[in-house]
């Protein structure tokens, strides 16, 4: 008898009974994006080595390396920054000595959008969700001690991506350390912005111009750099779901591709520095066949469509953060829970490098106890577990490939629809891929209000004890110190040579064809502010307003 018949069999037979019985529970057994969760899964005729294939070798499911976790372990990137450059400094070589092995930089919201911290739209934000950044003085100040030579560093920074990227070159030439030699990441994603989080600045055209600058500069000048970091966590945070998640990913990291490709790069010239980030939500199945979908459909999209030859340009290699949306604020131990098992479902999915949340980030900025705690569920998986000793442990999971046979399909149908809008952009433009998050949003909401879906401690499961929480205290004197800063370096600097580099600034920014990033770097190098480049390009470039 075949497996199917079987199964029909069961289904009529020892299940119908089973369930007359003991009802099952009326939980809400459905994924993320609304379709029905398979009770059980059976085998399925598969083509294995087109479906799945061998680590390292395409279409990639089951791994970008060979050896995967049993030759080298992910990285450990713990996403840090707040205060002064000082502030984050110390938080810094703190991790390091805890055995953290690559830094990642948080900035916060003026330099994200290009203010310098004694601008009066800066107010009351200047250190609050990142380390303040004006200018190559604070760079220096946040590496003080650190060779750039023995880290690697990622910087989530996008509309200002140019701008923070100068100075870090600038930064490595100061300590000797040469550009071709820097290794590291900087976000650079600009569409995301647009329809997540809003720290954008420019039209769209122009932000894709900057974005595609370094991505010909980090291509020609900076071998080990990845030029762009297509952002799928932000997407997912403001509400999308995991297919939603995937999809509009996909599609942002095929318009960034199209940009290099007008620019005149090759394919096998820049994909193999292109990566990923994506957020490892508390669905543990869910997530792992996400990231196995991810690598799959990348994979042949990038042989099929843009005809790449090298392996590596097929290569989907991503960082995943535990998801700051599931941290809750009452009962905030409880995240710690939450957070490993996103941790798992990441190291599973295959990362390549990964940050954990801390468990009282819904609370303040995390404290150095609970930032050890986050580090060190790293450290217990991937030295205490025997997760890392076999690649895709969970690889032949019945429900683990269906589902990712599912996600594959189901986003191919989104891209779909994306490209009937007339591509990533044109679907921005209209407003589609926002309308469509909120509505994944709201829906996720009347789930949590109608309890159809339960978060412990929050809508079920609550007590009425009365706890102190201890979290850190946000100093308040930060603007305050930037703004001092600020004033002596205006005074120190040669401030002819700042407004000389500006006006080289402008003349680049009108000529379309010229690419930014040498006239960006000779403006931080002189000392010129963030907010006097970005004034500049908004001279230039005007801003975007949204509809």
């Amino acid at each position: 008898m075949k497996i199917k018949d079987k199964y029909r069999k069961w289904k009529r037979n020892h299940l119908k009974m089973a369930m007359k019985n003991v009802p099952e529970r009326k939980d809400a057994f459905y994924t993320s994006w609304g379709e029905e969760t398979e009770r059980v899964s059976i085998p399925k005729n598969r083509n294995y080595t087109a479906e799945l294939g061998f680590p390292g070798e395409f279409p990639y499911t089951r791994g970008v390396q060979p050896t995967m976790y049993r030759a080298r372990l992910w990285t450990m990137r713990q996403y840090a920054g707040f205060g002064t450059s000082k502030d984050t400094n110390k938080r810094f070589k703190y991790l390091l000595k805890k055995g953290q092995n690559g830094l990642s930089i948080a900035f916060d919201l003026p330099t994200q959008i290009g203010l310098d911290s004694d601008d009066p739209q800066a107010k009351g934000e200047v250190g609050r969700v990142g380390v303040a950044v004006d200018s190559l003085a604070d760079f220096e100040e946040i590496f003080a001690g650190i060779k750039l030579s023995d880290i690697s560093t990622s910087m989530t920074i996008n509309a200002t991506a140019t701008i923070l990227l100068a100075m870090y070159i600038a930064l490595g030439e100061s300590q000797g350390v040469k550009k071709e030699e820097l290794s590291g990441t900087v976000q650079n994603d600009i569409l995301k912005e647009y329809v997540a989080r809003g720290t954008y600045i420019f039209p769209i055209d122009k932000s894709m111009k900057l974005a595609t600058d370094i991505i010909e500069y980090c291509t020609r000048y900076m071998p080990h750099f990845n030029s762009i970091s297509v952002s799928g966590y932000h997407i997912r945070e403001a509400g999308a779901d995991a297919l939603q998640e995937l999809a509009y990913t996909i599609a942002d990291g095929t318009a960034y591709v199209d940009a290099a490709l007008k620019r005149g790069l090759k394919i096998d010239e820049f994909a193999s520095r292109i990566s990923f980030f994506f957020s490892s939500q508390i669905r543990f199945l869910e997530e792992i066949a996400k990231f196995r979908a991810a690598r799959r459909i990348w994979a042949k999209l990038v042989k099929e469509r843009y005809k790449a030859k090298d392996p590596k340009s097929l290569m989907f290699r991503f960082h995943t953060q535990t998801a700051g949306s599931s941290l809750m604020n009452n009962y905030p131990l409880n995240n710690i829970t939450r957070t490993a098992i996103e941790t798992l479902s990441a190291v599973l999915g295959g990362t390549q490098s990964l940050h954990t949340n801390s468990f009282d980030e819904a609370l303040s900025i995390p404290s150095e106890e609970a930032v050890d705690v986050a580090l060190k569920t790293q450290q217990i998986l991937a030295y205490e577990t025997d997760v890392s000793s076999t690649i895709d442990p969970l690889g032949g999971s019945y429900f683990i490939e269906n589902l990712t046979d599912k996600l594959e399909k189901r986003t191919y149908e989104e891209l779909e629809k994306i490209s009937r809008q007339g591509g990533m952009i044109k679907a921005i433009e209209k407003g589609y891929i926002k309308r469509q998050i909120e509505k994944s949003a709201y829906k996720k909401y009347k789930a949590v209000s109608d309890k159809q879906e339960i978060i412990v401690g929050y809508n079920e499961f609550k007590d009425n004890k009365s706890r102190k929480e201890k979290f850190m205290i946000e100093k308040h004197n930060t603007q305050k110190e930037q703004t001092e800063k600020l004033k002596s370096l205006k005074k120190k600097r040669n401030n002819k040579k700042v407004r000389d580099n500006l006006i080289k600034l402008k003349e680049t920014l009108e000529d379309e064809k010229q690419n930014t990033m040498g006239a960006v770097i000779e403006c931080v190098k002189s000392y010129a502010t963030i907010g006097e480049i970005t004034k500049v390009m908004k001279d230039v470039y005007g801003e975007y307003r949204s509809n």
